[in-house]
């Protein structure tokens, strides 16, 4: 099935007919009051990455009403939804649940004011901030638009609602618990998510490298204390973690081809308590981005080397060289399948209009629905992303009058109707696509 399957991918001879894109538009319409009031109470009500309970929950019930088979607690708090409807092909549909300790700054009427304890015990804020309330409405709505399109298609669909995604782990909980043995393997996957740049009403989608490996870096640096008015009795590990962050910045300017993308950003660096002491330790916490295996490795190997060079310069014995640790929250470069990629496109640009389909450029930011086509017999994947930005406001921002809040921004929200209504109909056209060769 699966060589058919990629046969008929690489001629373009899928198709969504004119009578089922009406269809399509039809019943998102119909639905959007109730996916509105659904999108409002998931932004309300956040959950931080594995405490995903009561959102999944929800998750589950959405799909039984749909007419989906449901597994729940897959995985942590994942959901899986199974519908079958004869012989065809198997198309698994992804959404993410979590959302991230940020105060809300937004303005919207139904702004979250939700506050609970992250795994430390600190109370923090909790808020959609990276838009998977409006990955899940548009999940829900398209599970709806397609169980009741029954009579138009042939084949399985798998609907997960998959925890934990901000941290890296959820793709790697749920395909660890067996979503591949337990429930049918997919021929393709497909996902979407927001974009803080994109008008609402379009989608934009990148072939091959989209989204990067990402790895979490700590280097606790090692020296010996005392008091700062006395620095040549002492080894300062303030000192030494200054030389180490700058001559990381070497790596990739020095050290990778220039034609491989690569990032290494120390973003948090603490030691020390008081100006006239000179601390013990120093610790750095690192971000570390690429796109292909061999250059992450070369990352983390040079990290390394870079480290234990600065501390032997500075007198430090083997016992004390900088300790590194690579953080277990890895998370795959994100490859999307060409031939999938350009297929789909077509599909939803049939749907939304052609001019409101963006090829974009790949971006440093990570993505776990990664691992989903990384799995032996590989899946083809795509992931494309999803306008969610009044025009209006990027008219603006293009003219310097206003700044536009990313993904994470305590002020980010995306607009609504348009934002649910498009994504609702651009996975609905995609999938239906898939399953009518």
């Amino acid at each position: 099935m699966k060589s058919i399957l990629t046969f008929l991918l690489l001629l373009g001879l899928f198709s969504c007919t004119i009578a089922q894109k009406e269809q399509i538009e039809t019943l998102t319409n119909k639905e959007y009051e109730s996916l509105f009031g659904l999108y409002k109470h998931l932004h309300q009500n956040p959950e931080l990455s594995f405490h995903e309970e009561q959102t999944g929950k929800r998750m589950a019930e959405e799909l039984k009403k749909a007419g989906f088979k449901v597994t729940s607690n897959f995985g942590g708090y994942g959901v899986v939804g199974v519908m079958k409807n004869g012989k065809g092909p198997t198309i698994m549909v992804r959404t993410d649940l979590d959302a991230l300790p940020v105060k809300e700054e937004s303005g919207v009427a139904y702004e979250s004011k939700i506050k609970t304890k992250d795994d430390t015990g600190k109370e923090v804020s909790v808020m959609h901030a990276c838009g998977h309330d409006m990955h899940m409405t548009a999940w829900v709505g398209t599970a709806r638009v397609l169980s009741q399109m029954k009579k138009e298609w042939k084949g399985t669909l798998i609907f997960i609602g998959q925890p934990a995604e901000e941290r890296g782990g959820g793709a790697k909980a749920m395909l660890g618990d067996g979503l591949y043995d337990k429930f049918p393997q997919p021929d393709y996957a497909l996902a979407l998510h927001v974009s803080s740049s994109l008008p609402a009403g379009t989608v934009g989608y990148c072939e091959e490298y989209a989204m990067a490996n990402v790895d979490m870096v700590d280097i606790t640096v090692y020296g010996r204390g005392g008091h700062g008015a006395y620095p040549h009795t002492t080894i300062d590990p303030v000192v030494l973690a200054s030389r180490i962050v700058l001559d990381l910045q070497t790596i990739v300017s020095r050290e990778i081809s220039p034609l491989e993308p690569a990032v290494v950003t120390v973003g948090s660096i603490h030691g020390g308590t008081k100006g006239n002491v000179i601390p013990d330790e120093v610790k750095l916490e690192l971000t570390v981005r690429s796109y292909t295996d061999e250059v992450r490795n070369q990352l983390l190997g040079k990290i390394k080397r870079i480290s234990e060079g600065a501390a032997i310069t500075a007198g430090v014995t083997p016992d004390m060289y900088p300790k590194i640790k690579v953080r277990d929250e890895y998370t795959p470069s994100l490859y999307n399948d060409p031939a999938l990629s350009q297929n789909t496109a077509k599909a939803i640009g049939d749907m939304i209009g052609g001019d409101n389909v963006k090829v974009l450029a790949p971006v440093m930011g990570g993505e776990d629905f990664a691992r989903y086509g990384r799995e032996k017999p590989k899946v083809p994947i795509m992931l494309y992303w999803l306008g969610a930005v009044e025009p209006e406001k990027i008219a603006a921002a293009e003219r310097g009058e206003i700044a536009l809040p990313s993904l994470h921004s305590p002020k980010f929200a995306p607009t609504p109707e348009v934002t649910i209504k498009t994504g609702v109909q651009s996975m609905s056209a995609a999938v239906m696509n898939l399953l009518n060769p």
